[in-house]
């Protein structure tokens, strides 16, 4: 009668341990290569469309930031934005001066990126802003997001006491 240990060192004696063989692994290393390859493109296409989506989400978190500091400060913020980059700006006396937090500081979007502003009724205002009042009230309107790959996010606000939504996709306004 033989045990399970005996033909364990039977097997080392003959020169043969557990694992795998050079070719195995080579075999595997390549499977996983060939994998790789046809997926990445889509996962690359997935990364890209995704800085849309969070360029979207940032420009929404800074409207919501203005809203609740100008209620809370008692004074107007206007979110500004152009053609690479978006910030917050207070009323200092008469005149917008950027903020000294880092909410003040520039936010860049994606490279490829095409980012407009519209206003309540629908019109194009290039370099333009959003002003954000001490009464809670905000000027309505609609940020659009077109990233390098045609996927496109608005940031909206259809009246004054609405508060700023993101909806992806055209929609029936800008």
């Amino acid at each position: 009668m033989t045990t399970g240990r005996r033909s364990n060192t039977a097997a080392a004696r003959r020169g043969h341990h557990g694992g795998f063989t050079l070719l195995e692994l080579i075999l595997v290393l390549a499977l996983i290569g060939t994998v790789l390859s046809m997926v990445a493109p889509s996962l690359w296409a997935f990364c890209r469309a995704r800085e849309t989506a969070d360029t979207a989400g940032r420009i929404l978190a800074l409207t919501q930031y203005a809203r609740s500091q100008a209620v809370t400060e008692g004074r107007a913020l206007r979110l500004c934005v152009d053609n690479d980059a978006c910030w917050l700006e207070a009323q200092e006396g008469g005149a917008f001066a950027a903020l000294t937090s880092e909410m003040g500081r520039r936010f860049g979007f994606p490279a490829g990126a095409s980012v407009q502003l519209f206003d309540a009724s629908g019109i194009e205002v290039p370099h333009g802003s959003v002003q954000f009042g001490p009464d809670g009230r905000t000027e309505a309107a609609t940020i659009r997001i077109t990233g390098r790959q045609g996927e496109v996010y608005r940031v909206v606000c259809d009246s004054a006491t609405e508060r700023f939504r993101v909806a992806s996709g055209e929609g029936s306004t800008p």
